[in-house]
């Protein structure tokens, strides 16, 4: 029997040009393994600021697509640069944009960073998405210490000891995917 595909929905807390954590996504994408399917997230930016006034009618299209995009994927991957002790105001802009929506629920997150530094960061993130009711998976989050060096995705797939953390963080993540989907399928038979 064949293995359905696992979506991953892949996001960079970085909207820089050269971002580490974009290239942390970019390089996992290129070393998931064959029955995942890992989508790139391009359009943070074009989030509004979240404003529960906005969401009262139909939401802003640029939150719809979010929301759909999300609501899609099996499982989340986020690469987040640490800014002030703090997540990008871009990444927590989105992450409140679904606080009331649900999408979260039940789905596992993986948290990847560039930077051992990027400690307060990374538990922020982990606290937000715990109580948006998200599952992070802790065996696929991981620190790939770029050591500030700025690396393509293709130099972090050409460096053994990153491809080796990444692939193995992805392969983590697509199989607890893949338990969460049996769960919910199973609880959902009448």
């Amino acid at each position: 029997m064949k293995e359905r595909v696992v979506r991953v929905l892949a996001i960079s807390g970085s909207l820089r040009q050269a971002s580490s954590n974009s290239a942390l996504i970019g390089a996992a994408a290129r070393l998931a393994p064959d029955t995942v399917d890992v989508s790139i997230y391009r359009e943070l930016e074009t989030l509004p600021p979240f404003n529960p006034d906005l969401d009262n009618g139909p939401a802003p299209a640029a939150v719809t697509r979010f929301r759909a995009a999300l609501k899609a994927c099996d499982a989340l991957l986020i690469s987040s640069p640490e800014y002030a002790h703090g997540v990008p105001g871009v990444l927590k802009n989105a992450l409140d944009w679904v606080v009331g929506s649900g999408e979260l629920v039940d789905k596992p997150v993986a948290l990847i960073n560039a930077s051992a530094r990027a400690t307060h960061a990374w538990e922020s993130l982990a606290e937000t998405l715990s109580v948006m009711s998200a599952q992070v998976v802790l065996d696929a989050s991981i620190t790939v210490p770029l050591g500030g060096r700025t690396l393509t995705a293709e130099g972090i797939v050409g460096d053994a000891a990153f491809a080796t953390a990444l692939r193995s963080a992805m392969t983590v993540l697509a199989c607890d995917a893949r338990e969460a989907r049996l769960s919910s399928e199973a609880t959902s038979i009448p």
